[in-house]
């Protein structure tokens, strides 16, 4: 990742839970200077004291939506990664002008910036939600991705480069369904799932920072990269946190219902990374698929080579988490304790050790420590 070190490096929505894990990631890369923008008061305050002292980062309360703001910000910028968004579908259902300006202003805002600063490349961080979009969140995503796709069209194609990744459920994130769950398993019950049917693709905080870095790196520009990810069914998640907590909180797991609610609003009940219509112009990587503009000019205008191209590089089928095999009980259990997502459900007892068992294999959850051990 020699690509960040001694860069200066703007990043957006800073607060949140993955610009947070991109911050502990970028600083062992050397950069020369983090900057650190989000419109949270409160949480940019605690980002700032956590890297007080011998650290790169810089602290800036700010908006996307405040044009001028980011030009300013953007002077001197090498690297931009734009995170900030509306990420919520119910309240974007509810609240679409708001919506619009964060995901579809914003990011405007961002690329005109990074015009005029002279910036070498900005990255945007868009949502499987945004593959034939059914709520106002995945629609502004997927506008925001043309909109990063065209810029690379502007200046000649000699301005920045401007490329997009696609996240999927971000497990462990303010966003994600474990807080909900965790604090239903807490009351006993009842834990509520949409449908039962539901699927979704997920990622752990680690693996999404680690697709923004890489996509950085191999960007030509005008790019979406697709991770490639695990799927889960709702259901199965919830069956898998109540068999895990419940116990710690004194429930027996059979005890702990269950109850489906409908899908809401703009939900739907799985989830694509990459759509028929993309497939043909989408190529295959190790790790990930990359779909190409469709923008005849950019093509001719840009090589995309990536080193790691798979032999047989076209894709041959969407990518949709109905069509995946989902992880099974256990292994949703082994995904839940590896990445360490279990802790904030604990009871608060530092001094106890809880005991789990993913299969035949105990693990010991300490709360003190914060950490998961294979006993």
């Amino acid at each position: 990742m020699e690509l960040f070190k001694q860069k200066v490096i703007l990043l957006t929505g800073a607060a949140g839970s993955v610009g947070q894990e991109l911050i502990r990631q970028l600083i062992p890369l050397k950069p020369a200077e983090i900057r650190a923008v989000d419109n949270n008061e409160t949480a940019l305050f605690f980002l700032g004291e956590q890297y007080r002292h011998n650290s790169p980062l810089t602290i800036h309360l700010g908006d996307v939506r405040d044009a001028r703001k980011l030009e300013d910000l953007c002077q001197g910028v090498d690297i931009v990664l734009h995170l900030a968004a509306f990420k919520h579908v119910g309240l974007s259902e509810q609240n679409p002008f708001e919506a619009v300006k964060t995901n579809v202003l914003g990011v405007r805002n961002v690329i005109q910036a990074a015009h005029r600063a002279g910036v070498e490349r900005v990255l945007f961080t868009s949502s499987d939600k945004a593959v034939n979009p059914t709520n106002v969140m995945g629609i502004t995503k997927l506008m925001g991705e043309r909109l990063m796709t065209a810029a690379n069209l502007e200046m000649g194609g000699q301005g920045p480069r401007f490329s997009s990744v696609r996240f999927g459920n971000v497990m462990g994130s303010r966003g994600s369904v474990l807080p909900l769950f965790v604090a239903q398993i807490r009351q006993g019950g009842p834990v509520t799932v949409t449908d039962a049917n539901m699927t979704r693709f997920v990622m752990a905080l680690p693996d999404a920072v680690h697709l923004v870095l890489k996509a950085c790196t191999l960007s030509c520009g005008g790019e979406v990269f697709v991770t490639k990810m695990p799927v889960m069914r709702i259901l199965d998640l919830a069956r898998a946190m109540i068999e895990l907590l419940g116990p710690c909180h004194g429930y027996d797991p059979e005890d702990i219902a269950i109850r489906i609610t409908g899908i809401r609003p703009g939900e739907k009940l799985y989830e694509e990374l990459l759509s028929e219509e993309e497939m043909g112009r989408a190529l295959e990587l190790q790790q990930m698929f990359v779909v190409l503009p469709s923008l005849p000019e950019l093509a001719a205008k840009v090589r995309y080579r990536y080193a790691d191209k798979l032999e047989f590089a076209s894709c041959r089928r969407p990518y949709m988490s109905s069509r995946e095999i989902p992880l099974t009980l256990e292994e949703i259990k082994q995904f839940l304790l590896t990445h360490r997502l279990l802790e904030p459900g604990l009871p608060e007892d530092s001094g106890r050790q809880w005991e789990v068992e993913v299969g035949t294999t105990p693990y010991y959850v300490l709360n003190e420590m914060a950490t998961v051990l294979k006993a």
